[in-house]
């Protein structure tokens, strides 16, 4: 059966390389688990230039494309702070395991993923973190992938803007920075205008983060009225509200580590139409603490938003889905079970496993 492959007409400490020139190209994304029946056209752009062996540009695996979100130069772009570059860290590890981060993102893309089995309708954007200066983009992006497909769920992984460790200017939670809500807003438009192509149910169209990207969840959940850019496209006639939510070790939510202040800006954003949302934290989190998700839970019940709220006493921070002794990594389970309960998925079809892939006896 032929591959599908998509044109559009879209206008680039947790690094890959991209020339300040660039070259418009017509590449076909194949996407060969969706298995259609027929092609689509789909016009993106590459960045050109020279890639170091050590430190490529991020690609995604083989079978899948990533494309610009951006037609032309995303709003609000900063100066460029240098080339895109992927690292590895072997030394903090994760579950025993190096993880690698994306420095340097000054071209916001996208990677979809389709589901790997029966497609339940259902899309996920996925922001992994960083603290709005890296992408945690295996640890916390296609490993999340790679869960989410195997559920029937289509994936959307974001590479939304970064600057780069130690880089000036720094980006930021917004309202100090307003590239990565930008980027977030523009990508739940362009799933939910692509969704009859892309096999996805519009009122199905979710958020997933971690950390930094946990606080991205929140602020697509509350920004949803109006953009933050002027439309450049049909797409950005869609609404982007996500449908769901799921925070994991979200930051910048809190005011402090053991307060009771939310962050000004989602606390004055919040409201009724704000979508369910999940989250989870850990009590022995050093980096963003366990009050993160206990102010945002408190706002949101106090809004009338449907929420659940997972705590553990261990388990720190930045661990993603990677399979410990600990309770907590069961949590890909906990959200399967919820999508259930709020009619994203059918429980009876969910592949929830008593056990993650490769976890410790």
């Amino acid at each position: 059966m032929a591959e599908g492959c998509w044109v559009w007409n879209l206008s680039a400490k947790r690094g890959r390389s991209e020339a300040a020139a660039a070259a418009q190209l017509w590449y076909p994304w194949t996407v060969n688990t969706l298995k259609l029946p027929f092609l689509f056209a789909l016009s993106f752009t590459l960045a050109a230039g020279t890639l170091h062996a050590q430190t490529p540009a991020w690609q995604p695996t083989p079978g899948h494309s990533q494309v610009r979100i951006w037609p032309g130069k995303a709003p609000d772009a900063r100066p460029f702070t240098g080339p895109e570059t992927v690292k590895t860290d072997d030394k903090e590890l994760v579950a025993g395991k190096p993880w690698d981060y994306v420095n340097n993102v000054s071209q916001p893309t996208l990677t979809v993923y389709a589901p790997t089995g029966k497609n339940t309708g259902a899309a996920v954007v996925v922001f992994p973190g960083g603290g709005y200066q890296i992408l945690a983009i295996d640890l916390e992006g296609t490993e999340v992938c790679d869960w989410l497909t195997s559920e029937g769920i289509t994936c959307v992984l974001l590479k939304y803007r970064v600057p780069g460790e130690a880089k000036l200017p720094k980006s930021g939670a917004y309202p100090k920075s307003r590239e990565a809500l930008e980027d977030a807003q523009r990508t739940v438009g362009l799933v939910r205008f692509h969704a009859a192509e892309w096999h996805i149910d519009p009122h199905k169209i979710g958020v997933l983060g971690f950390s930094a990207g946990g606080h991205l969840v929140a602020a697509t959940s509350v920004h949803f009225a109006r953009r933050l850019y002027a439309a450049v496209d049909a797409a950005d006639k869609e609404s982007c509200r996500p449908d769901f939510a799921v925070a994991i070790y979200p930051g910048h939510l809190s005011l402090s580590d053991d307060g009771p202040g939310l962050n000004p800006d989602i606390k004055s954003h919040i409201s009724r139409d704000t979508p369910p949302t999940f989250l989870l934290q850990n009590e022995d989190d050093n980096i963003d603490g366990v009050n993160q998700s206990l102010v945002y839970y408190a706002a949101l019940k106090k809004a009338g938003v449907p929420v659940e709220m997972h705590l553990y006493a261990q388990g720190g921070h930045a661990f993603g889905l990677r399979p410990t002794r600990l309770p907590v990594s069961k949590w890909p389970q906990l959200v399967e079970t919820w999508l259930g309960t709020i009619g994203v998925i059918s429980v009876e079809g969910s592949n929830t496993r008593s056990q993650a892939p490769g976890a410790p006896k």
